[in-house]
Parts: structure tokens; sequence; C-alpha cells
């Protein structure tokens, strides 16, 4: 997809399209965020995203955790039913770390780096996966989907190869979908968000000189670009393109 992007935005170039200056956003909320990263030419941002979602969410919590997207995508090497893209979905993401585990960004920047047996933390130390129990409870998370095909309110599979795991979606109307999202990004939680071919971090809402909303995204497509890695997808969009949305049980409402 980001390829596409580049090749679109040279030939807008070469045939001598004027360049639109960027959009101004004033923004209502923005939570806290660890800085954007760059998932380069591979097919991960389900897992880039959905680390900057549990970022975000620890980040709201006072608490300061940087993750490495390199270790589950190197971790994902030993999944007999991973596909060679490494392709997943968010909610893989979820499971992938309750079995291996995950360390900080610090300890491992790139899949070249061998995997940390060992996490070091304030004078201790712990495995990957005594880590990974603190970063993210078995169960904190719930998968949300809008199928109207399939009875709302059920949990169903999200049936596309990418959900390789067959991890089951909460499936509710797509405005539930909208007003919880809306809810959660206003009280601060992480929120993790889906469409056909790309996932991103929810970490804020914003609206512009006309006064159209739009929910902030947290990329990961590096800083060069317009927003310094943030992208505006408007509230309108949203309810068109969302597939699925990932968020705490406790941001959705639930005990």
């Amino acid at each position: 997809m980001r390829r596409i992007l580049y090749i679109i935005i040279g030939i807008g170039l070469l045939t001598g399209c004027a360049r639109k200056e960027p959009k101004h956003y004033t923004h209502e909320v923005l939570n806290r965020m660890t800085p954007v990263k760059d998932q380069g030419e591979s097919e991960t941002c389900w897992i880039f995203a959905m680390l900057a979602t549990i970022e975000t969410e620890h980040l709201s919590w006072g608490d300061s955790v940087n993750l490495s997207p390199y270790y589950i995508e190197k971790m994902i090497e030993q999944e007999p039913d991973a596909p060679k893209s490494k392709r997943g979905e968010c909610t893989t993401l979820l499971r992938l770390i309750q079995k291996y585990g995950i360390v900080g960004y610090d300890a491992m920047r790139n899949t070249e780096t061998p995997a940390p047996r060992l996490v070091f933390m304030l004078g201790a130390s712990y495995t990957p996966q005594e880590f990974a129990r603190s970063v993210c409870k078995p169960g904190e998370y719930i998968a949300l989907i809008c199928d109207d095909s399939k009875p709302y309110y059920q949990m169903t599979e999200y049936e596309v190869p990418d959900n390789w795991l067959h991890d089951l979606y909460l499936n509710i109307p797509m405005d539930s979908m909208f007003v919880k999202t809306e809810r959660a990004v206003r009280a601060h939680h992480g929120v993790c968000w889906e469409d056909k071919g790309h996932a991103m971090a929810i970490v804020g809402i914003a609206h512009d000189d006309e006064g159209e909303k739009y929910f902030v995204m947290k990329n990961s497509w590096g800083t060069d670009r317009p927003y310094g890695g943030l992208e505006y997808i408007s509230f309108k969009d949203f309810r068109k393109k969302t597939v699925a949305i990932e968020m705490t049980k406790e941001a959705y409402g639930l005990p």
C-alpha cells in the first residue's frame, strides 16, 4: 500500500499536478503516545498498530512502555500456519504476545537482532512472557466487528486469510461501534482501528476549519509525511471503511 502511494505521488509530480497544502486540524483530544515507528516494506501494520494501542493505554495510566514489533515479527517464524508475508490481524498480536511474550523496543530494534531471553526493568529481570502479562493481561481486550450479514451481539469469526488464528469478534452495529470508539478515545483509552488493508492506533479526535470531525490515527509509516506520522480519518470515512476495532473491555464498558 505504501509503495503504491509513493508511485501515485511521483506521477502527480511528473505531470505537473499542483501540490495541495496539508489541511489544518484542531485537536480536541490528543492522547499520549510513544514515538512513531516505521514498518518499512513489511506487511506488519497490525503488529505496530496493536502495540501502539497498548502503549497509549499504559500511558493513560501513567505507566510508560515502548514495545518491540520486531520481536513479534521474529516469533511469527515459529508459527506453522503463519503466511510468509507475515500478515495478520490485530487480534493475532494479542494471541502471540500471550504465547511468546514481548520485549521493550530498545532491546530489539530490528529483526536482525537476536530475540532477548530476558527483560530487564527497574532492577529486576523477567521472561518475555512474564513481562507480557504485566503489559496485556489475558482477556483484557475485546475485538469488535460490524458485519450486517450476521446476528449482532454474538461472537463471530472474521473470515479472511489474515485471521489465520481464527479469532472471534463481537459483532455490533456500526452506530454502536462508532459511539464506543469515540467515547473510549475521549476517555484517553488506546483504540486500534482496522480497515480492509491497513491498521493504525487511534490517538485523538480533531476537526478541520469547516467543522468536520476526524479521528487522529498514529500510523507506522515513519515521520516523513505531512503530519509527522499522524493520519486523519473523518467520522464519515470511519463509518464507511472500518472493519474492526480493538479496545480494552474497560473502555468498551464491560467489567
